[in-house]
């Protein structure tokens, strides 16, 4: 490693820590926006602000040319009561760094962070730079991304870090969650009065279990639904006359997400309510730049079943960064050093070859 891939490293690394012991749950960013603020300030480099969600533009910016949008995020899960380690305190042990959202997304953050720097002051760049370190990601909160796309002016494609191991996620699938309520009649649990809201839930529960979709998308499969909550009654010898649950929907392309809730209330006889259908699945055509620049460097691709930013934001996109997708969510989460250090690199080749495929 030379000194000035050394200094961008060692800067990422620092920047990692520090945010790890920087609580940043969905909504309460603000603390981190702020380090990402001093740290870019610190480079000489100005940002732009809105909420929690921090931006920035190459020093050489031109209207006339195409944009790349570098985004990941710095909100955080909670963490769950397995966690042996403190969470908010950055330990390196065994080349690894554990800590709450080092691995997501903070590794993928930091590295794409450092290859912002990296590239800040190039003149000769054939296309803009915007750097976009944003909230509210692991709720797919409306004061996230896409809250602050319009000013981001012109974007032609986007990088979004998260943890895929440095592989290149071609397509990824959308989201929609579904409210359904079933309904009965109520009764005294000791006769044979009444109607089990309970009873018409499971009826169309194991509906949902066993239907299988039609179409499949060439590369995310099938469309997956599952029943994730249950809610019914109020005591043990009342007949429930309203049962509540809640299905998780992953879409693919092969369906828009309004076509998927209308095929499901075509099929069950519970309300259903869709929560939102903006979180759309995204694929990008394999033969884009982007994606040949990443194989020319020998990158492989992937569909991921796992859902980012990449849902709202409306240009091409590759989903790629350092990190391991399952290690996210889970107690006493971790990055390898390693792995930061080859997420800067990857991400500071693939736009070296995509610059020389102008």
């Amino acid at each position: 490693m030379n000194t000035a891939t050394f200094a961008l490293y060692s800067n990422a690394l620092n920047l990692l820590k520090r945010l790890i012991e920087t609580p940043s749950f969905s909504r309460e960013e603000d603390k981190t926006a702020d380090l990402i603020q001093e740290f870019l300030h610190e480079h000489r480099i100005p940002t732009e602000r809105q909420g929690n969600n921090v931006w920035s533009c190459n020093r050489y910016y031109g209207a006339a040319r195409q944009t790349i949008l570098l985004n990941s995020h710095h909100d955080t899960v909670k963490p769950n009561q397995d966690w042996t380690l403190n969470p908010f305190e950055p330990l390196i042990q065994d080349g690894k760094l554990y800590g709450l959202g080092s691995n997501d997304a903070g590794g993928a953050l930091v590295s794409l962070i450092a290859t912002f720097v990296h590239f800040y002051e190039r003149e000769d760049l054939p296309f803009n730079i915007v750097l976009a370190t944003t909230a509210e990601e692991e709720i797919i909160g409306k004061d996230g991304v896409e809250s602050i796309l319009r000013k981001l002016g012109r974007l032609d494609v986007a990088i979004v870090g998260e943890p895929t191991e440095l592989a290149i996620a071609i397509a990824e699938k959308g989201l929609v969650v579904l409210d359904c309520t079933a309904h009965g009649k109520s009764g005294h649990a000791a006769r044979t009065v009444g109607v089990n809201a309970i009873s018409e839930a499971m009826k169309d529960i194991a509906w949902f279990h066993s239907y299988q979709f039609p179409k499949e998308s060439e590369f995310l499969g099938p469309v997956k639904m599952t029943v994730t909550m249950i809610q019914a009654g109020t005591q043990h010898n009342m007949v429930p006359d309203q049962c509540t649950f809640v299905v998780d929907i992953r879409t693919t392309d092969a369906y828009t997400n309004e076509e998927v809730v209308e095929i499901v209330r075509q099929h069950v006889g519970c309300n259903v309510q869709p929560r939102s259908t903006r979180l759309r699945p995204s694929q990008i055509d394999i033969q884009h730049p982007i994606v040949q620049a990443g194989k020319t460097l020998g990158m492989t691709t992937f569909a991921s079943p796992t859902m980012s930013d990449q849902t709202v934001i409306p240009v091409h996109s590759i989903k790629l960064g350092p990190g391991r997708s399952e290690r996210s969510h889970t107690a006493d989460e971790f990055i390898y050093l390693h792995e930061i250090e080859e997420g800067i690199a990857t991400y500071i080749q693939l736009l070296e070859q995509y610059c020389s495929n102008y």
